[in-house]
């Protein structure tokens, strides 16, 4: 249930009527927004009587039931404003949100040695990326397939972003390495294998840190608003909903099916921004960059995109990787499409105002 106070009202009568609201036995959360307060009350609230809560003031101008299971992270519980995340990076204030220029984040599937993290981490600062991506701990299907070289490539990771500023987004797989993985990620990733591991989810949503949550490879939206439902319960309001493709019948031609039609459904549904994984979706870079551009159509708050200097040679996802010079030609092409759809400027600012595709044709990565 949420309580939309009117706009104006004094802190100390906002405070009187948390007061009053405080004989029921339910959390009492309030929010603020940009032009309003508003009251969330968790728990069991179907016995309590609208027209009541209506009444203790008024300053109420609207009591609203939430229907949906998922509570935080409904469209309601933030009377219909998307949130908006910011991450503080070494380069300066990233937001994620619906309001907010494009942020595009890249890198290699996993962290192979220095000076690959390094200079692909150079590359995606020039080319306007704002993050840089790369597993330490990689969950595989197979036993036997590489597992990431884990807390020394943390520190690989620690380096980049020593070189380039940028921010770091890495994935956590067990709670026992979530302390060394918050240490280093400016956001935690929780893969998709992981979407429903409830005790990662609730410790992870307790660092405090912002997390993004990849769809399940099998998850239905609900089943994935839940999931995001266990770290805004543990008290952390900053998450990103990642779409990564979900399983399919034809895996001959693609790896997943990636669901763009979940863009515009999660817009009906909750305020939490949105990314899409176009490269983990096709699983071949020859489609990434189409998907990439499609995500922008449809309103995506963000990209994720791998980049590998010799995508042939990868420890693991190689064929879904681009190239330094191919992800440099993509971020030109996506450039006008994000202005296009309102969605400001994704380069970073610089002297030429342009990155040469060139640049990184011929690079000695």
């Amino acid at each position: 249930m949420i309580i939309v106070i009117k706009p104006q009202t004094p802190t100390m009568e906002i405070d009187r009527i948390v007061n009053e609201l405080s004989q029921y036995p339910v959390s009492i959360e309030r929010l603020q927004g940009k032009y309003k307060v508003v009251i969330g009350l968790v728990g069991e609230t179907n016995s309590i009587n609208l027209d009541n809560i209506q009444q203790i003031s008024s300053c109420i101008e609207q009591v609203i039931r939430v229907k949906q299971p998922f509570k935080r992270a409904s469209l309601e519980y933030r009377f219909g404003e998307p949130s908006e995340i910011a991450v503080s990076t070494p380069n300066g204030i990233v937001t994620f949100g619906q309001n907010h220029p494009l942020v595009v984040v890249a890198g290699p599937c996993s962290v192979e040695n220095e000076e690959m993290i390094v200079e692909t981490a150079q590359v995606v600062k020039a080319a306007g990326g704002k993050f840089l991506r790369g597993g330490a701990y990689k969950p595989r299907t197979s036993p036997y397939a590489f597992q990431g070289h884990g807390e020394s490539a943390l520190h690989l990771l620690a380096k980049a972003r020593e070189a380039t500023g940028l921010g770091i987004i890495t994935e956590v797989m067990d709670t026992s390495d979530l302390e060394v993985v918050a240490e280093v990620a400016d956001v935690v990733q929780i893969g998709a294998r992981n979407m429903q591991n409830f005790s990662l989810l609730k410790k992870a949503g307790a660092t405090g840190k912002p997390i993004l949550l990849k769809r399940g490879m099998s998850a239905t939206i609900e089943e994935w608003l839940m999931a995001a439902e266990y770290i805004l319960a543990s008290g952390n309001p900053n998450v990103i909903l990642c779409e990564r493709g979900i399983r399919n019948f034809d895996r001959q031609y693609t790896r997943n099916t990636l669901d763009l039609s979940v863009v515009p459904v999660l817009r009906t549904l909750t305020h939490l921004p949105i990314m899409i994984d176009p490269s983990h979706a096709t699983g071949y870079s020859q489609y990434v960059p189409t998907m990439a551009k499609a995500a922008i159509a449809v309103g995506t708050d963000a990209l994720m995109i791998e980049v590998h200097p010799n995508p042939s040679s990868a420890l693991c996802d190689g064929p879904q990787s681009l190239t330094p010079a191919d992800f440099v030609e993509l971020m030109q092409e996506i450039h006008p499409l994000a202005q296009y759809f309102g969605r400001g400027k994704v380069f970073s600012t610089t002297a030429s105002g342009r990155v040469n595709a060139q640049t990184f044709a011929t690079t000695s990565l």
